[in-house]
């Protein structure tokens, strides 16, 4: 089962980047960000694309420029997380074909991100829309858009967002901080898995 779960890694160093690859792969998430406000991000993700070997979907978080675009699809990440909506980022994300999620919070934001074709809507901070929220924002949006609440919204929230319409989740400080272990991330990374599965079926 691939579920809608995006493991956001923020502060991972290398050295730990496969070891808790597994873990969450393991537990049942494959799709990975490493935000490129981590240390050395561009090495991690490098390593984690060679060791998932297709069993897992790497990418980067906070992509704030085209140029990093370029070297993220250089060295074979496949998805690009942004915390705005920067239409020349998406452009690019899509011409090098890597999956587009940028950061989003208005209706304005939402549907630009759409119109320039993006694969799927970070609501970010999730915990600052709100289920009520994030309601009247999908009341006009594609119904066929993917939808990520990201940002303090955690495994109790799944049921209570998923019941509102969201299609999957982006999971930091839930799942990684950069002392967490492999064998702490993987039991997490368990637990996510399970609440994800008790909302969505």
């Amino acid at each position: 089962m691939s579920r809608n779960i995006i493991a956001i890694l923020r502060g991972l160093r290398p050295e730990t980047a496969l070891s808790i690859t597994d873990a969450l792969i393991a537990a049942g998430i494959t799709r990975i960000e490493v935000p490129l406000n981590s240390p050395d991000p561009f090495d991690s993700i490098a390593a984690m694309v060679a060791h998932a070997q297709g069993r897992a979907l790497i990418g980067a978080g906070t992509v704030l420029d085209v140029a990093a675009v370029d070297r993220l699809a250089q060295i074979g990440a496949k998805m690009v997380v942004s915390p705005d909506t920067n239409p020349a980022v998406i452009a690019a994300t899509k011409a090098q074909g890597m999956l587009s999620y940028p950061g989003v919070f208005t209706a304005t934001e939402c549907l630009t991100a759409v119109r320039h074709g993006a694969d799927g809507l970070k609501l970010f901070p999730a915990f600052k829309l709100g289920v009520d929220g994030y309601k009247a924002l999908a009341a006009v949006l594609p119904k066929s858009v993917e939808t990520y609440a990201v940002g303090g919204v955690g495994p109790a929230d799944f049921a209570a967002w998923q019941a509102a319409g969201i299609t999957g989740f982006g999971l930091g400080s839930h799942l990684f901080k950069p002392d967490y272990d492999a064998t702490k991330v993987g039991h997490l990374a368990k637990d996510c898995v399970t609440a994800y599965d008790a909302a969505f079926g």
